[in-house]
């Protein structure tokens, strides 16, 4: 018998409110209320942090293959938690598996196609009222995408900064008789120095950091002292493979 026994299925919008749990609480609190109310057992959970209108589900599968093993009905906090498409619910409702939503428990399938049409209806429009919205900001000059490009110049400041670091490093190494890339990446790993992701470096990567120092060799004045260009010498064709060496 399913009338005790619920798998629960959660869903949130986006990475931040799954990890914040914004939204999550509220419909866990639901749910539970709503199974004691009926003596009843979540047996399992599952969270799905992505949006309501893709139907491509993996956690949302999950529950309905633990209601079908389990002999349990699935249970929801809100219909449009579930799918903002009609066709969806739809197609869910006709599957092996039961389902209640907690705001309407007792709607019949007639009054949840209603209901799953009117939340498929909302969700249409906040896309539109959200693209008109961005239109007319860009009409007005509003930079959009700005936030983005600024932490995408900050990752280049941060990868080029990690590369001045290492420019003794790979001074030495070069000295010490590394010719390609991928000599160049193998003592690297072999003293310990990982990349600026914490990862072993590869033929491709030590190329990223000999570019960076080039590019710093060329673009740099030098103002007395050794530049940090002049002191790796690191010259891209210098570096590549030797024909009796490639790989």
């Amino acid at each position: 018998m399913t009338e005790n026994r619920f798998i629960a299925y959660y869903r949130v919008s986006t990475d931040r409110q799954g990890r914040s749990g914004l939204g999550l609480e509220a419909q866990r609190e639901a749910v539970r209320s709503y199974v004691a109310q009926r003596s009843g057992d979540v047996l399992e959970e599952f969270t799905e942090v992505e949006t309501g209108k893709r139907s491509d589900r993996p956690k949302l599968a999950a529950a309905l293959a633990a209601c079908r093993q389990q002999k349990a009905m699935l249970v929801i906090a809100k219909l449009d938690r579930l799918a903002r498409n009609m066709a969806f619910v739809a197609n869910l409702m006709e599957g092996r598996a039961d389902f209640v939503a907690v705001d309407m428990p007792n709607a019949d399938k007639f009054t949840i196609h209603i209901f799953a049409a009117l939340a498929e209806e909302e969700g249409r429009r906040i896309s539109q009222r959200t693209k008109a919205a961005l239109a007319a900001a860009k009409a007005r000059g509003v930079v959009l995408g700005r936030a983005g490009a600024i932490l995408a110049q900050r990752n280049r400041d941060a990868a080029q900064a990690r590369a001045d670091s290492l420019a003794g490093t790979i001074s030495a190494i070069r000295s010490e008789g590394a010719r390609t890339y991928r000599d160049i990446a193998q003592e690297l790993n072999a003293r310990g120095v990982s990349t600026p992701m914490g990862r072993q470096w590869h033929a491709g990567s030590a190329q990223r950091l000999c570019n960076r120092l080039q590019g710093a060799e060329t673009a740099q004045p030098h103002h007395g002292g050794v530049s940090t260009g002049e002191e790796c010498a690191v010259h891209l064709a210098d570096l590549l493979p030797h024909p009796s060496r490639r790989a």
